[in-house]
């Protein structure tokens, strides 16, 4: 059964933090947004890569100078996928299989979330939601490559395997995560869809796309989670909103104004009871993370507020439908820069909070 929740404007973290030590990092995460703690990546393993943290449950995978690409004309390849397809359909039909299947994050890949789970072992009180997060199926179909270097998304069959992947793996993350007894929040990160209707997406059809998020999307709500699409640039809005998932991630602070021109998809997506998570605080230039306030902040999203709620959507239904973010993960900054950005979030909402 699908959980609800009401954010209120509380705030929520995307993923990446610049660290080596993930112990570290999930004690840091509590102590800026304890209310939805989250799984972090780091980064400097190579291994936790957009790509690389969940390639190794594909079919012919092969390491080769350096490079890991799916191998396609091998000759296994057949064979490999048969051995991929019924593992999940054997998945498929008994999710209790998932822990240690190919679909899971292993020892290298996962240690964020073994280093949550430790962390929710140890808190007395269950908080609000925890937060997982999962390689979008175009931003994963298109940064793989085959034999020839070519995107693994225009091969239909291996797209098909792709996505089956990261539906599983979604849904463990959910069945990993659920022991406080709170929703589950799972973002689909798809920043390769800043590219849609460019030349390096020209070729793939918005159906193709809304194909592969919905599948994603069902497998996070097979298992009662909350399905979250974060982009952290522009894209075509329209797509992400009627994808089916319930919470939408977007830069509030630096492409606000291309989000607004969605005006009828953004409202009925939160009058059909969706999530809108406000990526205000900005993460992309060092220069703005330091010159930005609370107070500059606040002002900001108050008229970005407004402009929402024209569109007839009630003060006090946006409200409870917003979450507070930074505009992306903050993983390629210095320390002291993404604390500030942890610390500008925190503060963010507990104002808006406080002030509305």
């Amino acid at each position: 059964m699908l959980q609800t929740l009401t954010p209120d404007c509380l705030p929520l973290l995307i993923g990446s933090m610049p660290m080596n030590d993930h112990a570290a990092a999930s004690r840091l995460i509590m102590d800026y947004t304890p209310s939805i703690p989250l799984w972090v990546q780091l980064p400097v393993f190579p291994e936790e890569g957009m790509v690389p943290q969940f390639l190794p449950g594909m079919p012919a995978v092969v390491q080769k100078d350096g490079k890991m690409f799916i191998d396609a004309a091998g000759e296994s390849f057949d064979d490999d996928l048969l051995v991929f397809f019924e593992a999940y359909m054997a998945v498929s039909e008994a999710p209790d299989l998932l822990p240690g299947s190919r679909f899971a994050l292993g020892e290298a890949t996962g240690r964020g979330v073994a280093a949550l789970l430790h962390t929710l072992d140890r808190i007395k009180t269950p908080p609000v939601a925890v937060k997982g997060q999962v390689t979008g199926p175009v931003t994963f179909g298109t940064g793989v490559k085959d034999q020839d270097g070519r995107a693994i998304f225009y091969n239909e069959t291996l797209r098909d395997a792709a996505v089956k992947l990261l539906a599983l793996n979604a849904r463990w993350q959910i069945r990993s995560l659920s022991g406080p007894g709170c929703p589950v929040i799972i973002f689909i990160d798809e920043p390769a869809l800043a590219g849609f209707g460019s030349s390096e997406l020209i070729s793939i059809s918005k159906e193709e796309i809304l194909a592969c998020l919905r599948e994603v999307v069902a497998g996070i709500h097979a298992d009662g989670g909350l399905a979250g699409i974060h982009v952290c640039a522009n894209t075509d809005w329209s797509l992400v909103l009627e994808s089916g998932a319930d919470i939408v991630n977007f830069d509030a602070y630096a492409y606000f104004d291309r989000f607004i021109l969605y005006g009828d998809p953004i409202r009925d997506f939160l009058k059909g009871g969706g999530l809108l998570a406000w990526g205000i605080v900005p993460t992309l230039e060092p220069e703005a993370i330091r010159r930005e306030t609370v107070d500059t902040l606040y002002a900001r999203w108050q008229a970005q507020f407004r402009q929402v709620e024209a569109f007839g959507i009630a003060p006090a239904t946006l409200r409870a439908q917003s979450f507070i973010t930074p505009s992306c993960g903050v993983g390629s900054l210095s320390l002291d820069l993404a604390k500030r950005v942890l610390g500008l979030t925190r503060d963010l909402s507990a104002t808006i909070r406080d002030r509305l």
